[in-house]
């Protein structure tokens, strides 16, 4: 069962601030998290391929084959400001 400090410790690396209502409200969601958790950990999985999906997923990238770039001038067409033949972004404010 999870805590009330460890639900402050993660919320804090979280960088979140949680009122007492919500403290209270994710220990108790967060230990019903981790008794599913502990009741998956307990099944025999062995010969049981990892999931990335729910269903079959067929490759829907196209191929990677080369082409040719697109003319310099024509890429900066659309850009709003240009400098020394590239875009023109603004420096990063401190």
């Amino acid at each position: 069962m999870i805590d009330r400090e460890t639900v402050l410790h993660v919320a804090r690396l979280a960088r979140l601030e949680l009122s007492e209502e919500e403290v209270e409200q994710m220990v108790g969601e967060l230990g019903r998290v981790l008794e599913h958790i502990e009741t998956i950990a307990e099944l025999d999985l062995d010969g049981v391929a990892p999931t990335s999906h729910v269903v079959e997923v067929a490759n829907t990238l196209r191929p990677d084959e080369p082409e040719p770039c697109l003319p310099r001038e024509r890429v900066l067409e659309s850009a709003p400001a240009t400098l020394d033949d590239g875009f023109a972004v603004p420096s990063p404010q401190a």
